[in-house]
């Protein structure tokens, strides 16, 4: 929500009044709901956000419905709404016990700083808050996985196929879990070690069509086999 954190940006939720840039376009919200009303609304970092875009969520969490710049009611009774934030993050980091819970006593931390962040009747419109542990490396393994998966949509034009041996995955799971920063180290450390590698490779090499690459660790780096 670092897009919305001036006055101005709620006309970029609702459109823009009569008269102004963008008037005809409608809102980014307003418009997105209106043609696909069954949909999973996101607001990531609402923290982040003016006062005034609060005001719109007010509304639309309270009656289920908005009037957009153009005077069109749209309905959000079929929209679930997500809200992510930061807030607390570090009394959940240091609030884990021995069974890899979330502590009572951490959870009531957060509460109160959102209590101290957001207005009450924002909060009262909330149907659950709900408390994310930070991800351990199983997870990060499967999130790896995505990741591997999406490379290779990305070079199905090349006729190329990637694979990851269980020593490089332990390895990549290993050099990329960060249990604060979540899952983005993970993502850069293989843009910056895998994908780079596979690029080298194509670029130095001419791989024939339907070659698999085989990403391995040779106990000091990763290597490619294919």
């Amino acid at each position: 929500m670092s897009e919305y954190m001036e006055k101005f940006s709620v006309s970029r939720l609702i459109g823009a009044p009569p008269g102004y840039v963008g008037y005809e376009e409608g809102g980014q919200l307003t418009e997105a709901v209106r043609r696909k009303p069954y949909s999973v609304v996101l607001f990531d970092e609402i923290e982040k956000a003016h006062s005034e875009v609060f005001n719109i969520l007010l509304q639309v969490l309270d009656d289920g419905r908005i009037t957009d710049s153009q005077g069109r009611t749209v309905d959000f009774k079929n929209t679930i709404i997500i809200l992510t934030s930061n807030l607390g993050s570090n009394y959940i980091l240091e609030g884990i016990n021995g069974q890899g819970e979330i502590t009572e006593e951490a959870k009531n931390s957060v509460n109160n700083l959102l209590k101290h962040q957001f207005r009450p009747e924002f909060l009262n419109r909330l149907d659950e808050i709900v408390f994310y542990k930070p991800l351990k490396k199983s997870e990060i393994s499967s999130i790896l996985d995505l990741l591997i998966n999406d490379l290779n949509k990305r070079l199905s034009d090349k006729q190329l196929t990637v694979s990851v041996t269980e020593r490089a995955k332990n390895y990549i799971v290993d050099a990329g879990y960060d249990p604060v920063y979540g899952a983005r180290p993970l993502k850069r450390f293989v843009q910056s070690s895998v994908e780079t590698l596979i690029a080298r490779l194509m670029i130095s090499e001419d791989i024939e069509p339907n070659t698999t690459l085989e990403v391995d660790y040779d106990g000091r780096q990763l290597i490619i086999n294919h």
